[in-house]
């Protein structure tokens, strides 16, 4: 997911997809853990995936203040 559709996400729903991906995540990381992937780069692109939407949601609670 890239920062332009994640910016365009109210805070909220920004929460839940967060919420998703971290959970998407944890169960690829088992899953390769058990057998490889077939394409570890997903996990390196889900892990920065969820360091963007925590970075926007950073920017949006500093904004508020």
């Amino acid at each position: 997911m890239k920062i332009a559709e994640i910016r365009e996400l109210q805070t909220n729903e920004l929460k839940e997809r967060l919420e998703a991906e971290v959970a998407n995540y944890t169960s690829m990381r088992l899953n390769h853990a058990i057998s490889p992937l077939e394409n570890p780069s997903q996990l390196r692109k889900a892990r920065r995936t969820i360091a963007r939407m925590h970075t926007e949601l950073r920017q949006r609670e500093l904004n508020n203040k």
